[in-house]
């Protein structure tokens, strides 16, 4: 059990920020920004603010990932008190909601049921989701589309596959990219007032392929593609720094030069991994 100590001081600094912005969005003597925001302008910070802290879990940055989630915590915060001006919730009733649904979700660790594993609970809890919106007598595929995109594709694919609409095997999955795969190069030779249009929606398709097709997998593709945009610029400073050694420059280097380059640059990087 926590001592009071550390309660109280946990209660302090909880109160503190609450009061902080309380004052920032006081009608007098606040900051002029923070009255100007709205629910609105603020969600991009609040999205950019979770990546970060994302970004400091992989630089295995402590200090920086302390930093991170209290900017988080602001955005919790901000959105909190603006909720509270026009009289629909305050912070109390957020922290209040997450413990009712974190107790309701965890009935093998605050009730009677028996789970074994992670993987059941993972099970369980989507179970428990599921019930939650049986009870609103609504089988819509409610996934805020305000996240990423691959993000909400995957969660789009598990909510279809709940009630049976999904490929049985990955390979129908495969042969589903392959088939978006044709109509994009076909899309790609149409007529030139209706190409990019055309190849937008064909790139949308293939792109939510590929989502369903990681799901099958249990690989979450926007961790797989954010790994991909690390390894490639990993890989692009690499290749510049060996163009540069070698005397020359990015912008005077040749296409078969900068590809010599990269390659060289992923070898080295395959025989530093073993």
């Amino acid at each position: 059990m926590p001592s009071d100590e550390g309660q109280s001081r946990r209660e302090h600094y909880i109160e503190r920020l609450l009061s902080i912005m309380a004052r920032l969005r006081a009608p007098e003597g606040g900051c002029p920004w923070d009255l100007e925001q709205t629910f609105e302008t603020i969600a991009p910070y609040t999205i950019e603010e979770a990546y970060e802290v994302a970004d400091a879990i992989d630089r295995a940055d402590m200090s920086d990932l302390r930093d991170e989630l209290g900017d988080l915590l602001l955005q919790v915060v901000f959105h909190a008190r603006m909720a509270q001006e026009a009289g629909h919730f305050d912070f109390s009733g957020v922290v209040a909601s997450i413990c009712d649904k974190m107790v309701a979700r965890h009935p093998h660790v605050f009730g009677e049921a028996k789970i074994g594993s992670a993987d059941e609970q993972t099970t369980n809890w989507e179970n428990l989701k599921a019930a939650e919106r049986k009870n609103l007598d609504s089988h819509e595929i409610d996934v805020p589309l305000g996240m990423p995109a691959l993000m909400c594709a995957t969660k789009i694919g598990k909510r279809a596959a709940r009630v049976g609409f999904d490929w049985p095997h990955s390979t129908g999955v495969l042969a589903k990219m392959e088939e978006e795969l044709a109509e994009l190069k076909e899309a790609a030779d149409t007529d030139l007032a209706h190409r990019e249009e055309r190849m937008a929606e064909e790139i949308g398709d293939f792109l939510f392929a590929s989502a369903n097709l990681a799901r099958h997998y249990k690989i979450d593709p926007e961790e797989a593609l954010r790994r991909a945009n690390i390894k490639f610029q990993r890989r692009f400073k690499a290749m510049e720094a060996r163009v540069i050694d070698s005397g020359g420059s990015l912008e005077e280097a040749t296409l078969d030069e900068l590809e010599a380059a990269w390659q060289a640059a992923k070898r080295a990087e395959r025989d530093l991994s073993g």
